[in-house]
């Protein structure tokens, strides 16, 4: 297998051990991984660095904090208008990440509210944007697969140093 990743086992080893022990410090993490508590800072300290990691903070559910509404919104947008349609995304508080796409769409959007008169607000605030030409919306019943990163990242790993090869490493015990 190739390493299209750019990450090896133990890099991903310690993804995983953030990930099932994510209040975890880097003495235990160097006991989840069993690999030196000085490795387990470097690798994490690289991993940041290079962007890899992005922040340590809480996954929040927003459903559970009273956001359950959830839609998926394709905006088809003015040409060249993609920094416009950026500043009046951001400014509106109900949009949870938006992503520039290829194909019938210009940006797809994923937005959240509190009940359905709420989501109704969001998508007339989306669709005030001078930029927005036309919006086509699509509400989500359930989550079927939830953000994940893990089986992408040991699927393409390349093979480690460290014990973090090893079945079972960073994995709960």
């Amino acid at each position: 297998m190739t390493d299209r990743t750019g990450l090896d086992a133990l890099d991903v080893a310690l993804l995983a051990a953030l990930e099932d022990h994510p209040r975890a410090g880097d003495l235990e993490l160097s006991r989840v991984t069993g690999v030196a508590r000085g490795t387990v800072s470097a690798r994490l300290q690289r991993l940041a660095d290079s962007g890899v990691v992005t922040g340590y903070g809480p996954q929040v559910d927003v459903g559970a904090a009273g956001l359950g509404v959830q839609a998926f919104v394709t905006l088809e947008i003015a040409q060249g208008a993609i920094d416009d349609v950026r500043r009046d995304l951001e400014a509106i508080p109900a949009v949870l990440e938006a992503h520039a796409t290829t194909g019938q769409g210009d940006v797809l959007c994923r937005v959240a509210a509190g009940s359905h008169e709420e989501l109704q607000q969001v998508l007339v605030d989306l669709n005030r944007s001078p930029a927005v030409v036309r919006s086509t919306s699509v509400v989500a019943l359930s989550e079927l697969v939830p953000w994940r990163t893990r089986p992408l990242l040991e699927h393409g790993a390349a093979p480690g140093a460290g014990r973090s090869g090893m079945p079972g490493a960073g994995r709960r015990s």
